[in-house]
């Protein structure tokens, strides 16, 4: 059962199959939206995925989190992953039925949930590339529905300041989201 007080920070340097498996369930949707988005194929975009996590499991002792957030560095590896998948084009997959590697095939189900993932508000994503004070004071307000004035008391400024915080991450989110399409 995910526990939402544990960060994905966290997580990630506990370095356990358990608290992977955690990091991965909190993450997986919105990875598998990404590259169906940017690749408009489902089955790439699962192969990109499970790519992804692999690399992330192998190189988590790597994760350090005064680099920056768990999810952004998680991003960074996928975002790797498509540029290699774009340069290499489909040969390898040729490669791989040519030597008799076998691929799981997706069902019609799971292309139908991939792609309805492509097509959702990848709001997550864009709220990892705010600034960290922008992230935090959206996170504490919009997704834990904590009033202002608290915030502002935890942060040790003034609820005004929190208030711009939130605003303005909200406008560069809805900026960046609306460009998109």
């Amino acid at each position: 059962m995910d526990d939402p007080d544990i960060t994905d920070e966290e997580l990630l340097s506990a370095r356990t199959a358990a608290t992977f498996e955690l990091f991965y369930c909190r993450h997986v949707d919105q990875m598998l939206g990404y590259f169906a988005r940017r690749t408009g194929d489902p089955e790439l975009a699962a192969d990109l995925c499970a790519e992804t996590f692999a690399a992330a499991l192998a190189g988590r002792r790597r994760y350090r989190p005064e680099a920056g957030a768990a999810a952004a560095w998680l991003y960074g590896i996928g975002s790797k992953k498509l540029a290699d998948a774009q340069r290499r084009g489909y040969a390898e997959r040729r490669a791989q039925r040519r030597l008799g590697m076998e691929r799981i095939q997706p069902s019609d189900e799971d292309f139908a949930r991939i792609e309805r993932l492509g097509e959702a508000d990848d709001a997550h994503v864009q709220l990892g590339r705010l600034a960290p004070d922008q992230r935090d004071a959206i996170a504490a307000h919009v997704l834990e529905e904590r009033p202002y004035d608290e915030i502002a008391g935890a942060l040790g400024t003034s609820e005004a300041v929190v208030r711009k915080r939130v605003s303005r991450g909200l406008a560069a989110m809805r900026e960046r989201m609306g460009a998109r399409r």
